[in-house]
């Protein structure tokens, strides 16, 4: 049974409130008007008959089990109806960032061969122009006649659910094709680890097309029988009102919200929260700081990837300590080798869609317990918590001597001129490599010697930056995780 159909929810109970105008993308007669803006409270029995109705759609335009949907849209219960439905007939979505260019579309689809496609409004010329004519592009409304969905939830364990490309930072992205088997495991771990009951509300204001916000937030919503809160975007104001006006108790975010939000001097709104999950980029133990001031209690921080979803986590209860990732979520086990952290569960994908030579590198065959993966990320076991120290790709080796570009940004951004900052390594005929800082300032920009001097009692002299760049803004992911690899060629520059 496809793991889509196990959400715990009581037919009548709440599950999405939807706020934000997105009355252009289809239906919403099962939502319930509410206070402002456009949407209404969702329950478990309306999302489950639309999702049906949603399925029966699809099949009856000829798509069959097995065939591949590029899902691009913006967070929106339409969104989230088509997408669930898609799993449900058996189809396997591929979701993708609704920025994309032309370009960045062409390559997904030409590697990955839709059948369809489901996209907002205004990204159907966008898709049109990256793909084959064959290929049927409807809104998340899905304009197309309703038919009997015939028998739904018949996916095995086994067969793929999603293809989530990676972020491309060693080549062109690569498609990681994960199971319903690998999602129902990676919510599962998250769900047990993290307490999450029906009574639970998260104010959800990450993107859909990302792992986080889908395979987490969503996931774990119907998983646990929960409720959630759609906000169209990320906004300080929004979620600190959010989280009070429908009495939240989670809020999932990335290290750069975080930030946000102690800018904005709305951190402490959330101090009723039961808990703050920071994932998807490393939070500084300076910004650790910050939103516990803030918050009365430390934001728990995990550590996931696209191949394997969910692999390590603070703990719930119990000390979560700052800089540190925690250790493996149930089902999942990690070990250290040669500093490359690896891990292994029912959560790890079966590899990137259509490419065995890059399967053969990340993979390492095991005894009864399967395969291990190797993530490329560097960490070091700090008393049984883990530590990731950053990827092996980037990994500065200076004069013999191995250098983790984290280490040394978590010295420089306590640097009163220094705003933000990135560490990387450049060729040096002398050193191999030398530490290479990239830095937007705050105020007068600091020189190569005002950070020898700053940092000469917290860093070794070869874990000194020699070149500094100032930069009016560093490249960035969706999720806000700096593209190191994007340095030296960055516009911001």
């Amino acid at each position: 049974m496809a793991w889509s159909a196990r959400w715990q929810s009581t037919p009548q109970a709440p599950l999405w409130l939807e706020l934000g105008d997105h009355s252009e993308l289809g239906d919403h007669s099962e939502g319930e008007r509410v206070g402002r803006g456009y949407g209404g409270w969702w329950t478990a029995g309306a999302f489950d008959a639309a999702t049906r109705r949603m399925a029966g759609r699809l099949r009856g335009a000829g798509l069959e089990p097995g065939d591949r949907v590029l899902w691009s849209a913006r967070s929106s219960v339409p969104a989230l109806v088509a997408h669930v439905a898609a799993l449900r007939a058996g189809l396997v979505v591929v979701p993708a960032n609704t920025t994309y260019t032309v370009r960045e579309l062409a390559h997904m689809v030409t590697d990955v061969r839709p059948a369809a496609a489901i996209v907002d409004p205004d990204r159907r010329n966008a898709v049109r122009q990256a793909s084959d004519p064959s290929v049927l592009v409807v809104g998340p409304g899905a304009e197309l006649p309703d038919a009997d969905p015939g028998p739904l939830d018949t996916a095995e364990p086994t067969a793929p659910a999603l293809i989530l490309y990676t972020s491309g930072t060693t080549g062109a992205p690569k498609g990681a094709v994960l199971s319903h088997r690998n999602l129902l495991a990676a919510t599962e771990s998250v769900r047990i680890a993290w307490r999450w009951t029906a009574d639970d509300r998260l104010v959800h204001a990450l993107p859909l097309f990302h792992a986080h916000g889908l395979c987490v937030g969503v996931y774990g919503t119907l998983l646990a029988g929960a409720s959630a809160v759609l906000l169209p975007g990320f906004d300080p104001a929004a979620v600190a009102d959010a989280a009070s006006e429908f009495e939240a108790s989670l809020f999932f975010g990335v290290p750069t919200m975080y930030h946000r939000l102690v800018r904005s001097g709305r951190a402490g709104d959330l101090r009723r929260l039961r808990l703050c999950v920071s994932g998807s980029a490393p939070m500084s133990v300076e910004l650790h700081g910050a939103m516990g001031d803030a918050l009365g209690s430390t934001v728990l921080e995990r550590y996931g990837m696209t191949e394997t979803l969910m692999n390590l986590s603070n703990p719930c209860e119990g000390a979560r300590r700052p800089g540190t990732v925690g250790f493996p979520l149930p089902g999942v086990e990690a070990r250290l080798t040669d500093g490359e952290l690896s891990v292994r569960g029912p959560n790890v994908f079966d590899g990137y869609w259509e490419r065995p030579a890059a399967n053969a590198e990340v993979f390492t065959e095991a005894g009864g317990g399967g395969r291990w993966f190797r993530t490329g990320d560097l960490g070091a076991d700090d008393d049984g918590y883990v530590v990731i120290r950053g990827r092996r790709t980037e990994l500065i080796i200076s004069g013999g001597y191995n250098v983790y570009p984290t280490e040394v940004e978590d010295v420089l951004i306590t640097h009163p001129g220094v705003a933000e900052v990135a560490v990387t390594g450049s060729p040096s005929e002398e050193w191999g490599e030398v530490v290479t800082a990239w830095i937007v300032a705050d105020g007068v920009p600091p020189s190569v010697d005002d950070l020898t001097a700053f940092t000469e009692a917290t860093l070794a002299p070869y874990k000194r930056p020699r070149r500094v760049h100032v930069v009016d803004e560093l490249p960035r992911n969706a999720l806000g995780k700096v593209l190191r690899d994007h340095l030296g060629r960055w516009p911001g520059g």
